[in-house]
């Protein structure tokens, strides 16, 4: 059964807890070393100093073997602590406690550790001289046990308080902790308790510094879905509102087909029906061109991929190619300008032949019999981008329709085309996505309309 991953809460208590503990055994560690450091310095000290006071004294009696005793135990510890004189190598004097033999035997003058009959000693040796003979050899001596239960007692008035209160210091650390992820929690159960409908932006002012940034990304989540919802109930608004006549259309021609009694007839509505159905297909595939733009430009991960680089005018080439038996049909003279080197620009291969193909489609079908229709390829200079120009000898726009130009089913009126509106939408999608600059005024050179799409200046 995989182990269930620990809570945030419980993390960080584990890590201050831990960081705590660690701490308090290396300062535990640090004062025991500092603290039976200067304890031995001075136990050492008083063992020298004991050593040097009875240096002082002399023997009444340096020819008889009787032993002088040290008087009874006047403190606890003084049981612990032994002193012996030598005499010309016999004991003349010791403590109650201290052993018949030689406390450090054959050692130097000073501090020095010994074991005796299976205890440890910290012994201070003395030497009295005379004529240049060592004449008397002082031992003081004291338990190492002793010294560790000294030692024992000082430190226990210090780490036995801090001891005791890391459970306390436990429940602070964790009643802080939880305190500190309160704003985490709540915002936690707000977005828990959020319907899917609301949309709305959390509020960031009352978050935490370090909560900001993630309320931030979830309101940016909250407003790309928003506008992902509001596309898709834009995409079936338009599919509704505009297949509506289509469809309508091809009904009654289905009608009039199936209640003809004349071959000629029964074709022209079969015609007609058949022509319902493009229209329809092709209201259809601007609506999903349409909707995968919006899908694209509320993604910003789709904007921040890199964009593959298209040759505008083989693209134009193309498209130009392609609409020629529409323009053939209608008598119109299409021309083409553009550089032999290739036009290297910032956009997907796919989306530029949908831009130019939007293009060329308004300016056949919104042009008269007989119109010229000129598509001319600028490459990139060192001041500017690469510029797209389609222009033609159509009757162009009025300032208001300019205006308006690019809103969704907006149709100039009096035309007597058949279209949705939706081209000129496609183009300024495009061109927000790919930061294009669409320009439309009326043609100097042909009288009718001028599209000019700058793309961005070259960056060095």
């Amino acid at each position: 059964m995989p182990r269930r991953p620990l809570t945030l809460t419980q993390r960080l208590v584990a890590m201050v807890l831990g960081f705590v503990l660690a701490v308090w055994l290396v300062t535990a560690g640090v004062a025991w070393f500092v603290t039976q450091h200067e304890l031995y310095e001075l136990l050492d000290a008083h063992l020298a100093q004991t050593a040097a006071l009875l240096a002082t004294g002399e023997l009444e009696d340096d020819k008889t073997d009787v032993q002088v005793q040290a008087p009874v135990l006047l403190h606890k510890y003084q049981s612990r602590v032994a002193f012996q004189i030598w005499h010309k190598g016999r004991l003349r004097a010791r403590s109650a406690d201290a052993p018949d033999t030689p406390l450090a035997p054959g050692a130097q003058p000073g501090l020095s550790d010994q074991v005796l009959d299976g205890l440890r000693w910290r012994v201070f040796t003395a030497e009295r001289s005379e004529g240049g003979r060592v004449k008397d050899v002082i031992y003081v001596g004291e338990h190492q046990s002793a010294r560790r239960h000294v030692l024992l007692g000082s430190l226990r008035g210090t780490l036995v308080p801090l001891l005791l209160a890391l459970p306390l210091l436990a429940a602070g650390v964790i009643w802080s902790v939880r305190q500190a992820l309160r704003p985490l929690r709540e915002l936690s159960t707000s977005v828990a308790t959020r319907r899917p409908q609301a949309l709305a932006a959390l509020p960031e002012a009352q978050a935490p510094p370090e909560v900001r940034p993630l309320v931030r990304a979830l309101n940016g989540l909250f407003g790309r879905m928003t506008e992902v919802l509001a596309s898709e109930r834009r995409f079936t608004s338009d599919a509704a509102h505009e297949l509506r006549t289509p469809i309508a259309a091809i009904r009654m021609q289905a009608q009039v087909a199936r209640g003809a009694t004349d071959d000629a007839e029964r074709r022209v509505a079969l015609d007609a029906t058949v022509a319902g159905c493009d229209r329809a297909t092709r209201v259809v595939e601007q609506l999903l061109q349409l909707a995968r733009l919006e899908s694209d430009s509320a993604d910003p991960g789709a904007r921040a991929a890199p964009v593959a680089e298209a040759d505008l005018g083989a693209v134009a080439a193309e498209q130009v190619a392609e609409c020629e038996p529409q323009t053939r049909a209608r008598v119109q003279h299409v021309t083409l300008e553009r550089p032999n080197a290739r036009v290297p620009v910032t956009i997907n291969a796919t989306l530029l032949t949908v831009l130019l193909r939007n293009l060329l489609d308004n300016a056949s079908r919104y042009s008269p019999e007989g119109a010229q229709v000129a598509v001319q390829v600028a490459a990139a200079t060192a001041m500017s981008g690469a510029v797209l120009t389609v222009e033609d000898s159509g009757p162009g726009l009025s300032d208001a329709d300019l205006q308006r130009l690019g809103d969704r089913f907006f149709r100039v009126l009096g035309t007597g085309q058949a279209g949705s509106g939706l081209g000129w939408s496609i183009v300024r999608r495009l061109a927000r996505l790919y930061e294009l600059d669409v320009q439309v005024d009326r043609s100097p050179a042909l009288g009718g309309l001028r599209v000019q799409v700058r793309w961005p200046a070259l960056r060095g």
